[in-house]
């Protein structure tokens, strides 16, 4: 952790006119600084509100250098791509082009099948509010020692995997449970919906996303990298631990092959491109009135009393009372979240550049209920668990 303190200074830019001094985000900016305190290496952050777009960053965005992280930093936001393959298909059910209450084998037939799994028993909305019973293929004990855990991802870190292996690594499982009787999170089910995306339109759920979400609302820093090692500038490195712990050495993992992410979690953007499609998005202005609603019909989650999960689409009631919606993302050095209130009016997206600390909960309570979170030890938050990522 020396290298991380040492590097730990804080700076901040574009505090909105409107508020001088950025005062009405003191609380957010303090529970910034705290993540770095617990040992995130850095951390960048933009909020919009009826004031203006606020920015801060705090923290290192390269050890070795001591570059500071920027406002503008593209990441990876591993599951955050969920919302965006969510709203294709509703884009297409708006259409007419499917429903989604179609069975997953009317779009893949033989697809979903073998060791209990049935794909004509689970339809296209179990699969986007994880009420299909399948199998998280990250939760796989040999695919995290392949690609999750220190010596396989030094060794494959640039293999490529494709949708339908990670889907069979999914089917060498039973499944957790019959198809909606119960909610477990599975990265195997948005791979599925990617794959369906393909089968309906005939084309990538990478160029569905790029021609009906990012060029419609000129999202000039996300992106779908497919199997390309590289994030485009300006970026922080990212680090990891590689293992179930808080402690240890800390690897740069910013070069890697995010296809074993695919639909479920391959995606690149920034934190003002988060907070616009998750704003265009709750206004209506991606889905119409019945698939936003659609949407927006949450799955209670043990656990989790206050919130739960709608089609790609996380709920959260802060402690304040305040209700907002969106969606976090864990991948390899990154940890990413990114909330909007129900109007539309308030967003936040954040950054860590590292992914074994930090309490990200603090971060959105602190921006939206104005709270300074108390001092946290880096123990607190994130949870170190491989079979998390994404």
């Amino acid at each position: 952790m020396g290298a991380i303190a040492a590097a730990a200074a804080v700076t901040q830019a574009g505090v909105a006119a409107a508020a001088p001094g950025g005062g009405g985000h003191a609380p957010a900016r303090g529970a910034v600084e705290a993540a770095v305190r617990d040992g995130v290496p850095g951390v960048t952050a933009t909020a919009v509100d009826r004031h203006g777009t606020w920015s801060a960053t705090a923290g290192t965005g390269d050890l070795r250098t001591g570059t500071p992280r920027s406002t503008a930093d593209h990441y990876r936001v591993g599951s955050i791509t969920k919302t965006f393959i969510s709203t294709v298909l509703l884009q297409l059910e708006a259409e007419k082009r499917l429903s989604l209450d179609d069975t997953v084998d009317t779009w893949l037939p033989g697809v979903v099948s073998g060791n209990g799994n049935d794909g004509t028993r689970i339809t296209v909305r179990q699969l986007l509010n994880h009420t299909s019973g399948i199998f998280n293929y990250t939760a796989d004990e040999d695919f995290g020692a392949t690609y999750l855990a220190k010596d396989g991802f030094l060794r494959h870190r640039y293999d490529t995997v494709t949708p339908e292996q990670l889907v069979a690594v999914a089917l060498s499982h039973k499944p957790d449970f019959a198809p909606g009787t119960s909610w477990n999170y599975s990265n195997t089910n948005y791979v599925l919906a990617g794959m369906v995306i393909e089968k309906v339109t005939g084309r990538s759920y990478a160029s569905q996303i790029r021609d009906r979400i990012i060029k419609p609302l000129h999202l000039h820093a996300t992106s779908l990298p497919g199997t390309r090692v590289t994030v485009p500038g300006p970026h922080s490195r990212a680090y990891s631990k590689l293992a179930e712990t808080t402690t240890g050495p800390t690897y740069d993992v910013t070069s890697l092959n995010p296809s074993w992410g695919s639909s479920a979690g391959e995606m690149i953007s920034d934190s003002a491109d988060l907070n616009r499609f998750y704003t265009a998005l709750l206004r209506g202005r991606l889905l119409p009135r019945e698939q936003l609603e659609e949407m927006k019909s949450t799955v209670r989650i043990d656990g989790f009393p206050d919130g739960g999960y709608g089609l790609g689409l996380l709920e959260r009631k802060l402690s304040c009372g305040v209700q907002v919606w969106g969606h976090d993302g864990g991948i390899h050095g990154s940890i990413s979240v990114a909330v909007t209130t129900t109007d539309g009016r308030h967003s936040l997206a954040f950054n860590l550049n590292g992914d074994w600390t930090g309490d990200v909960e603090a971060v959105v309570e602190a921006e939206f209920c104005g709270t300074r979170p108390p001092a946290a030890s880096p123990s607190q938050g994130l949870s170190p668990s491989l079979s998390d990522r994404l």
